[in-house]
């Protein structure tokens, strides 16, 4: 196991990798691994909109919700971080209905958000792996890869994956080390 925060210089810019609690990072943007309606949830979502307070819920329900891949941005209100891009992974069938491809739009597009918005430092979670049960060996070569392939074209400088156990951020460092060289 490595110490966290690991941090790696990659072209493009920098990702790291900690353990922690997303909801504490001050940075321009954390993601949300949101559910369609982005009213709030378990989780991580749920987590977030605690933070946040009644702001983010009363913001929220003026997006009309949010498909499967896709993102949406708001303020971040009570956060430490300027803004929370909401994205909805997608739930684990057995990967036979395009859920890598789902994942992998998730993050492309919470990328694509924090380019439009001129964002320079954005941290997600590990998206699906919780109650959507993405297994995730194999959400974080994905994840990883995802962002290491739109970093050399968006303005975003520094990656932070937040993940909420060792284990997890373990995954995220080999999936680094691996896809970085």
């Amino acid at each position: 196991m490595s110490d966290w925060p690991h941090l790696a210089a990659v072209p493009g810019g920098t990702v790291e990798i900690v353990v922690g609690d997303i909801t504490g990072l001050a940075v321009d943007a954390v993601v949300n691994a949101a559910n369609r309606t982005l009213l709030g949830g378990g989780g991580v979502d749920g987590a977030i909109h605690r933070a946040a307070g009644p702001e983010l819920l009363a913001e929220c329900r003026t997006l009309g919700g949010c498909e499967t891949g896709e993102a949406k941005i708001t303020r971040g209100y009570r956060l430490p971080a300027a803004h929370v891009i909401h994205t909805v992974g997608p739930v684990w069938r057995g990967g036979g209905e395009g859920e890598e491809r789902l994942l992998a739009a998730c993050y492309g597009n919470a990328l694509a958000l924090a380019h439009a918005h001129r964002l320079a430092r954005i941290a997600f979670p590990a998206i699906s792996t919780g109650i959507y049960g993405f297994p995730p060996e194999k959400a974080a070569p994905i994840a990883v890869g995802t962002v290491l392939a739109c970093l050399p074209e968006v303005v975003v400088e520094h990656v932070i994956f937040c993940c909420f156990s060792p284990a997890s951020a373990e995954l995220h460092r080999e999936a680094l080390e691996r896809l970085a060289r």
